[in-house]
C-alpha cells in the first residue's frame, strides 16, 4: 500500500505507529472528502481543506507550506469529525435543524475540550436526523446522508453521517450521539464500531440535549482500538454535568488483550425469535460460533420486559423532547419568522417554519403524554416499566459478564423505504432501546455481511461502568475476524 496515497484509510494507531505528519494526513483526508463527499453526503458543513482552517481550532497558516504546531497527546494531529448537535465554540451548531441556523455556541462542549487537550484536529460537523429524531439521517435540513457501501441505502441514525464518514475515509473517527440506538445502529449499517457509554460516563456539557435522561455522547471508530482510545480521553467526571459520575475512568487500552477464556455469555431470548433477518441471523450465529472458539460460554437468558422497551422508549424520550424543545422559540437564537403580526404569532411561525416534520410529531407525542390527565396513564406507567427494564438487565448480569445481541435486526434499508410510516422506522432501534433506558453500556462491532454485501452488526451489552468487558470482548472477535477491513466501493 502506498501509505501517501492512502493515508485516509488508515486507523488512529497505525497513523500515530507510523509517525506520518500532519499536513500529509489531512492533505490526504481533504482529496478523499472532496473525491467522495458528494455521493456519500457525511458532513452539515465540511472540513476546510490545505491553506484554510484545517478543524475549528486549527491555528491559520500564514502561507501555504508552513510548519504547524498542535498539541501533544494521545489523538495529536488525528481528525476527528463532530457530530451537529456537540456544540463547538463559535462554530455554528444546528442538529441539522433550520430552528438553530446561524447558532454559533459561545463554549466548548466537555469533549470537545478533551478533544482539543489531546491533540485532535476537529474535522467537519457530520449530518444527522434533526436534534438527533431517527434511524436513517433522512430527517436532515442538510438531505440524507447515503450509506457507503450501498449509496441507495441509508446509513443508520441519527449518528448516520458520522459513520457514514468514518466507513467512507472521510475521517479518522467521529463523535455521536446515543439516545436509542444512534450510535450503535449507524456503526453497524455502515460497518464500523461504535459505543454508546454508561450513562453518566461521559459528559453530557455541551450536548444540545433530545432526551436528557438518555442521551450519551460515544465514539465511532474503525476498529476497537481506537474506540478504547477515545473513551480514555473522553470519559471522566465533569462538575458542569449534573448526571456526570465521580468515578475513576481506568486505562481501556489494558482490556485489549483477546483473552475471553470462560467468559459467560448471556444470550437472550427474546432477542432471537421472529422478525430478525435471515442474514442476520447468519451472521450472529457464526459469531457465536467464533468466540466459542476463543474459549466463551453461553448462557441462554431471559429480559422479561423486552417487548414493551419500544413503547416505553417512545414514551420518555418523546415526553423529554417536549420539554428540551420548548426553549426554541425564534426569540434568544436560532432562526425567527420575521413577518409575524405579534409575538404568540411568531412563536407559532417561528417553531412551524424551523422544525421538520418528525420534530413536529415527536413534540407534539411528548406534549400529550404530559398533559394533564394522560400523564398517569402514560409518562408514569412507562418511567415504572423502565425500571423494571433496568431490573432484568440487573439480575441477568448477577450470572454473566456480558450479553451478546444483533445490533440491528436488519442490515440497512432502502432510502424512503420507511420514511411514510414511522411505527415501522421506530422498530428499527428494538434491539438498541432498552440499553439507553437501563442507563447500561453497549458496543456495536461487525460481525458479516449479506449477499448485497451490506454489513452486519454484532452488539455486546455490559453492566453499568463495565466498559474494560465490552473491550475485552469486542477485541477477542475482532482480532479473529477481518471483516472491519472490507471497504465500500466508492
Amino acid at each position: 500500500m502506498d501509505n501517501k496515497k492512502d493515508l485516509f484509510s488508515l486507523t488512529a494507531g497505525e497513523i500515530t505507529g507510523q509517525k506520518h505528519g500532519t499536513e500529509e494526513l489531512v492533505s490526504s483526508l481533504a482529496k478523499r472528502v472532496e473525491a467522495v463527499e458528494k455521493k456519500v453526503h457525511a458532513f452539515a458543513k465540511k472540513p476546510q481543506a490545505r491553506g484554510q482552517w484545517f478543524g475549528f481550532h486549527w491555528p491559520k497558516p500564514q502561507t501555504e507550506n508552513c510548519n504547524l504546531t498542535i498539541r501533544s497527546g494521545p489523538l495529536s494531529g488525528i481528525p476527528v469529525s463532530i457530530k451537529d448537535n456537540i456544540c463547538v465554540k463559535d462554530d455554528e451548531t444546528t442538529c441539522a435543524s433550520k430552528i438553530l441556523s446561524g447558532f454559533k455556541p459561545p463554549y466548548d462542549a466537555e469533549v470537545i475540550r478533551r478533544l482539543k487537550d489531546a491533540g485532535a484536529i476537529l474535522w467537519g460537523k457530520t449530518n444527522m436526523d434533526e436534534f438527533a429524531f431517527g434511524s436513517s439521517t433522512e430527517n436532515s435540513s442538510y438531505g440524507p446522508t447515503r450509506n457507503p457501501h450501498n449509496l441507495e441505502c441509508v446509513p443508520g441514525g441519527s449518528s448516520g453521517g458520522s459513520a457514514a464518514a468514518v466507513a467512507a475515509d472521510e475521517t479518522i473517527i467521529s463523535l455521536g450521539s446515543d439516545t436509542g440506538g444512534s450510535i450503535r445502529q449507524p456503526a453497524a449499517f455502515c460497518g464500523v464500531v461504535g459505543l454508546k457509554p454508561t450513562y453518566g460516563r461521559v459528559s453530557r456539557y455541551g450536548l444540545i440535549a433530545f432526551a436528557s435522561s438518555l442521551d450519551q455522547i460515544g465514539p465511532i471508530t474503525k476498529d476497537v482500538r481506537d474506540c478504547a482510545v477515545m473513551m480514555n480521553i473522553i470519559s471522566g467526571y465533569d462538575p458542569k454535568d449534573s448526571t456526570s459520575a465521580n468515578i475513576e475512568v481506568p486505562d481501556f487500552t489494558k482490556s485489549l488483550n483477546g483473552e475471553i477464556k470462560n467468559l459467560r455469555v448471556g444470550l437472550p431470548k427474546e432477542y432471537f425469535t421472529h422478525g430478525m433477518d435471515n442474514e442476520v441471523k447468519a451472521a450472529m450465529d457464526e459469531a457465536i460460533a467464533t468466540l466459542k472458539t476463543k474459549g466463551a460460554k453461553f448462557i441462554e437468558i431471559s429480559l422479561p420486559h423486552t417487548e414493551y422497551a419500544v413503547a416505553v422508549y417512545y414514551i420518555v424520550a418523546t415526553a423529554e423532547a417536549s420539554s428540551n424543545l420548548a426553549r426554541f422559540d425564534g426569540v434568544q437564537y436560532g432562526f425567527r419568522q420575521m413577518n409575524s403580526s405579534g409575538l404568540i404569532d411568531m412563536y407559532k411561525n417561528s417553531r412551524g417554519e424551523g422544525f421538520g416534520n418528525e420534530a413536529k410529531r415527536r413534540i407534539i407525542l411528548g406534549t400529550y403524554v404530559l398533559s394533564s390527565g394522560y400523564y398517569d396513564a402514560y409518562y408514569l406507567r412507562a418511567q415504572k416499566v423502565r425500571t423494571l427494564i433496568k431490573r432484568d438487565f440487573d439480575t441477568a448480569f448477577k450470572e454473566i459478564d456480558c450479553i451478546i445481541t444483533p445490533t440491528s435486526p436488519t442490515p440497512a434499508f432502502k432510502i424512503g423505504e420507511k420514511a411514510t410510516d414511522p411505527l415501522k422506522m421506530y422498530l428499527s432501534d428494538i434491539y438498541t432501546i432498552s440499553v439507553n433506558l437501563a442507563g447500561v453500556p453497549a458496543i456495536s462491532i461487525p460481525c458479516g455481511f449479506t449477499k448485497e454485501k451490506l454489513p452486519v452488526g454484532l452488539q455486546i451489552i455490559a453492566k453499568p461502568f463495565d466498559e474494560e468487558m465490552l473491550f475485552k470482548a469486542a477485541f477477542a472477535y475482532e482480532s479473529q475476524t477481518n471483516w472491519r477491513k472490507i471497504k465500500p466501493k466508492l
